[in-house]
């Protein structure tokens, strides 16, 4: 059966480096806050074109640590893609605010710019809360919007978290992201572009003072001395064994995977074009391509598309059939001040195909003729 993203490939791929740098950790005895994190957050940071890099437990974390060091809390307004993961919002209600829900362009499937001024406006107008952040999600691993979204910040005094679970590697320009909010974060969740054997997280900044912030904070708001803690925090370490993973992972991903899974998407758009609509990458825009989501007719097609590949053993997904502004979670919110009939749309029709650098082109080719087949049928 053909893989969604195939790991079992890229660990037969890094055998070699991935089985000696766990076995080097393990012989270390330094399993916890040991000097590999230390020096896969130096790489990243390094990759990525920003002063600090912390690591953490997971992308959820990474994106509460920022609102945390921004002391986003009860009475504060955080602006949310409606069409994204449930961490996006979680953290924002976590920290007693509350999310605002922004619809999603079409074609990119991220925060769509002129809804984000409608709904910052009418908040603004409304006097209940205050705007605080604004969360741009670089979702399927293609950046936001994130120049435009900056400069609406700066505008209304607002802070921006970019959100680069999905989108490491990703560019606007030479621009990566993970440089483009004031803080950023992004997941190590395996299925990411670069995934650990777990659970894992950063956030990204230059800014000294949030750094120092977050440094405490993941570490039980520890002060100079680990056991001065001076402030309440959280126990969000990544591990030593997850550290070293990543740095063979962070090498594999720089050196090819990323070319690799963008010249594998590329062949998805040309195949299948004129048969759904495919993904859309705005000119100067580098997408990492956590997943490559196209568009059916109608839920129904969708149905019968996903069900004639599960027959023939090719897994598909839907990210996500639920949006944000819909979940049971977010019930109590006012629905007339949350409407996002874009991602309402989206989530009854998009389905995402097996993507990753390790895809063959006799398994592509596979996919996309029982796809064309299936909708002509």
């Amino acid at each position: 059966m053909l893989q969604f993203r195939d790991l079992k490939a890229q660990y037969n791929a890094l055998k070699d480096e991935m089985d000696q740098a766990i076995l080097d950790v393990v012989a270390s005895s330094a399993y916890v806050m040991g000097p590999k994190v230390k020096e896969m957050e130096q790489a990243f940071a390094d990759y990525v074109g920003v002063k600090h890099c912390i690591a953490c437990n997971s992308g959820t974390d990474a994106l509460l640590l920022a609102l945390k060091a921004w002391d986003v809390k009860a009475g504060d307004a955080v602006f949310v893609p409606s069409f994204t993961f449930f961490a996006s919002a979680e953290v924002v209600s976590m920290q007693g605010a509350t999310p605002v829900f922004v619809d999603v362009d079409q074609d990119t499937f991220n925060m769509d710019v002129r809804d984000l001024l409608h709904k910052i406006e009418r908040t603004v107008k409304l006097g209940k809360l205050k705007p605080k952040a604004i969360i741009a999600v670089d979702l399927f691993g293609l950046p936001a919007d994130l120049k435009l979204i900056k400069q609406i910040a700066q505008r209304y005094g607002m802070y921006l978290l970019e959100d680069a679970a999905q989108g490491f590697g990703g560019r606007i320009g030479d621009q990566k992201a993970c440089t483009f909010g004031d803080i950023a974060a992004t997941s190590f969740f395996p299925a990411k572009p670069v995934g650990c054997y777990g659970d894992g997280g950063a956030v990204f900044t230059n800014n000294d003072e949030w750094a120092n912030l977050m440094e405490s904070y993941h570490l039980h708001g520890k002060g100079t001395d680990r056991y001065d803690n001076i402030r309440i925090g959280m126990n969000s370490r990544l591990d030593s064994l997850q550290a070293a993973i990543l740095l063979v992972k962070l090498k594999a991903f720089r050196d090819y995977e990323l070319e690799d899974v963008n010249r594998v998407a590329e062949r998805y758009t040309q195949k299948l074009k004129g048969v759904v609509k495919t993904p859309e990458i705005p000119k100067g825009f580098y997408s990492s391509w956590a997943q490559y989501t196209i568009q059916l007719p109608s839920k129904e097609m969708r149905a019968k598309v996903q069900e004639a590949l599960k027959a023939a053993g090719i897994p598909t997904a839907i990210y996500y059939p639920i949006p944000m502004h819909r979940q049971t979670a977010f019930a109590l919110l006012d629905p007339n001040e949350n409407q996002c009939p874009v991602a309402d749309r989206l989530a009854d029709i998009v389905l995402s195909l097996p993507i990753h650098p390790y895809l063959s082109e006799e398994d592509q080719d596979r996919i996309c003729t029982l796809l064309t087949q299936t909708l002509h049928s």
